[in-house]
């Protein structure tokens, strides 16, 4: 099984500056990792994303939005949000990012039993349908189930979301269809303050796994694997996509969980075998958080090594 690993240039002209925890910082420490592990790198397939087009990001945003997010670039940039800035290359860069996703279904669907890991921001999963929120533009992960299933008629979508920040956009543009079952293991409470257990969407397709901080690394590790198991009991997914929010690691500055990185690429692991029951393979991961950028390359690493 091969895995592809997409990014592209555009992603760092997200120009967040060094101070912001969300800087261009975190891509290039993901090269430098894979630069270090050459046995990673060479089994790599590399492809430079494409950018997404304004029809293939309105399958999940609102055009009056996303003609904000470009005019906010085109101007030079400013903030979205308190804590979402965008800059003069941001447009280009969310397009590429969410490109990178649609990319990714496209290479998944391929017929070559290909999976692959998206190196991209600004991440994606707080991003609702017409706004930005917590770093993120757009929703990346989520766009790309809308696309698997107008595409590829992959009709049938379960994402997994280990960010130590529930996924509070992914669920906002996914809980009204029913084929896509969404999954957010997140500390809690914490930041943005959604996603209680409770919280299980119109069509209860939603499972949301509250945790607080600091516990042993097993004990997320089995209450995530519960909820995916619950969460395919009677529903075979077509498709697994995965917010991988590396902030989940312990000693991240923006959480407090405390996986390590064997922790990662075990649940990597066990999702691989299950979407190979599943549906021939296809597993696609996109960058979500992770900020303590020597982790996050290593971590990255590491989780491909498992998809591969």
């Amino acid at each position: 099984m091969s895995v592809a690993f997409i990014s592209h240039s555009d992603c760092g002209r997200h120009d967040t500056g060094w101070g912001h925890p969300e800087h261009v910082g975190r891509i290039r420490a993901i090269t430098k990792a894979l630069r270090e592990h050459p046995d990673v790198l060479t089994a790599l397939e590399h492809v430079e994303a494409r950018h997404a087009t304004e029809d293939e990001i309105a399958l999940m945003h609102a055009r009056a939005y996303i003609d904000q997010v470009r005019q906010i670039a085109r101007a030079g940039g400013g903030h979205l949000d308190a804590d979402t800035i965008a800059s003069e290359g941001s447009w280009d860069a969310a397009r590429a990012g969410a490109g990178a996703l649609l990319d990714a279904v496209d290479v998944a669907t391929s017929g070559h039993g290909k999976r692959a890991f998206c190196a991209v921001r600004p991440p994606g999963h707080h991003a609702l349908a017409d706004r930005a929120m917590g770093f993120c533009l757009f929703g990346n992960v989520a766009i790309a189930a809308r696309y698997a299933q107008r595409r590829h008629d992959l009709r049938r979508v379960l994402i997994v979301d280990w960010d130590v920040h529930h996924g509070n956009g992914t669920q906002a543009l996914v809980e009204s269809d029913a084929n896509i079952h969404f999954v957010s293991m997140h500390q809690w409470p914490w930041y943005p303050g959604t996603g209680p257990a409770d919280d299980r969407g119109p069509h209860r397709n939603v499972w949301n796994v509250p945790m607080a901080p600091a516990l042993p690394p097993e004990r997320y590790v089995e209450a995530i694997t519960r909820a995916i198991d619950d969460a395919t009991s009677g529903f075979t997914p077509d498709i697994v996509l995965i917010s991988a929010g590396f902030d989940s690691l312990r000693g991240d500055p923006l959480g407090a969980f405390t996986l390590e990185i064997e922790h990662v690429a075990a649940m990597t692991r066990q999702l691989v075998e299950r979407a190979t029951d599943w549906c021939a393979g296809r597993v696609v991961s996109a960058l979500e958080g992770g900020y303590a950028t020597d982790r996050l390359g290593e971590a990255c690493v590491e989780h491909m090594r498992a998809m591969l």
